[in-house]
């Protein structure tokens, strides 16, 4: 009997979901190379350029170097955020008790990963992150990290009904609130920074942001976060280029134009207008999708991390397109191409183990089983595609 691409899709996931589950959602990071006790144990971790260094050893060698310079397997909030959104993804399609404790268990050590000594409720990252613009000590909490957490909270409060998990998701709005530094335009509309400890423009970053405003104002109805939730969007669809691309942020080194954050732009611009009513960035919208969808997919189903380059073709891309295409309202419409990128993207980056690699490079691959970075977001893709195609392809 020849399998369905449905079959196989549900084949794939069910791969991957044991490979997550028996390593009870730890895992290693790319940028998670300063955990390594043997550097913690030396002066090179006083040096900034020897912090940097290091990352970008661990992140770009093909050899996973964690075991030998004794890097552990731990919890990352935002991985935890995305299985913990990907399993409300699955109590929809087939309610259980196992999945509904399955949410229970994530959602409660995610709030006891909580960044203390903040507004509200807020979480970082794992580890030291040393970037150019930049350093992050472990667990200095971010925007990104904390709004994916927060979002998750929201989908297991609607899905459990427990109240404690919204009261989380409201408090982390106080974080976006009153500890991220602003830089303002002459407009008064504003970019939210990264962190408190710095003062960078990004501008997925700051729409995130403005997202988790968007969705608790739907349910509050508070003015103050659904106004600085547009003063956010505004800034940053003033930055978008004519043909609907935005660089990365405003640095100097910070001018590129990518797969996944372009697509972060996206969703975060469609949800807000689907949370506020207000349409008024309709036009960059539009112009947005338009060139995310011809830019960065090719005709085989690769999805290309950079604008002008192929490679490496890393596995965030083709799982933010599935959750794009989802968010915007798209991915029907777009199954097509949904399945052709997804069908590649099992074929030649999905391990006999279940987990999926890391990087296709154009003369190396790297193929380290990434917790947050790749199983996570495959793992979130997946629930999504299932979740929106179940009745169709219940009905073939």
């Amino acid at each position: 009997m020849t399998m369905t691409f449905h079959d196989q899709v549900v084949r794939s996931f069910n791969s991957l979901m044991e490979y997550v589950e028996v390593n009870e959602y730890k895992g290693w990071d790319p940028y998670d190379g300063l955990n390594s006790k043997i550097f913690q144990a030396t002066p090179l971790k006083y040096s900034s350029l020897a912090r940097l260094a290091w990352i970008q050893l661990f992140k770009r060698s093909p050899v996973n170097l964690r075991p030998i310079l004794k890097v552990e397997k731990e919890y990352n909030a935002k991985g935890l955020g995305l299985l913990l959104s990907a399993y409300t993804n699955l109590n929809s399609i087939c309610q259980s008790s196992e999945i509904q404790e399955k949410i229970k268990t994530l959602a409660n050590i995610i709030i006891s990963l909580k960044s203390n000594g903040y507004s509200g409720s807020c979480w970082g990252y794992n580890f030291d992150w040393q970037a150019r613009a930049f350093f992050q000590p472990k667990n200095t909490p971010t925007v990104v990290a904390t709004t994916y957490v927060a979002y998750s909270l929201l989908d297991a409060f609607e899905a459990t009904g427990d109240s404690t998990y919204f009261d989380e998701a409201r408090s982390a709005c106080d974080f976006v609130l009153n500890d991220l530094n602003r830089t303002y335009d002459k407009e008064g509309d504003f970019c939210f920074s990264y962190s408190p400890l710095d003062k960078t423009t990004i501008f997925n970053a700051s729409l995130l942001g403005s997202r988790l405003l968007s969705r608790v104002y739907a349910f509050t109805k508070e003015p103050t976060l659904i106004n600085e939730a547009k003063k956010s969007i505004a800034f940053c669809c003033k930055a978008q280029h004519h043909e609907g691309s935005w660089f990365y942020g405003t640095l100097p080194f910070h001018q590129w134009i990518d797969n996944f954050h372009t697509g972060f732009n996206l969703e975060c611009i469609s949800e807000y207008q689907s949370y506020s009513k207000d349409f008024s960035f309709e036009p960059n919208l539009a112009r947005g999708i338009t060139y995310y969808l011809a830019t960065f997919f090719t005709r085989n189903g690769e999805a290309k991390y950079y604008s002008n380059a192929l490679f490496p073709i890393d596995i965030h891309a083709p799982a933010q397109l599935i959750v794009t295409l989802y968010r915007i309202g798209q991915l029907p419409k777009e199954k097509e191409l949904a399945d052709r990128v997804l069908r590649w993207t099992m074929e030649n980056m999905q391990d006999t183990q279940g987990f999926f690699y890391y990087q296709i490079k154009k003369k190396f691959n790297s193929k380290i089983p990434y917790m947050r970075w790749a199983q996570a977001w495959m793992f979130f893709a997946f629930t999504i595609y299932l979740k929106t195609f179940k009745q169709d392809d219940a009905a073939n």
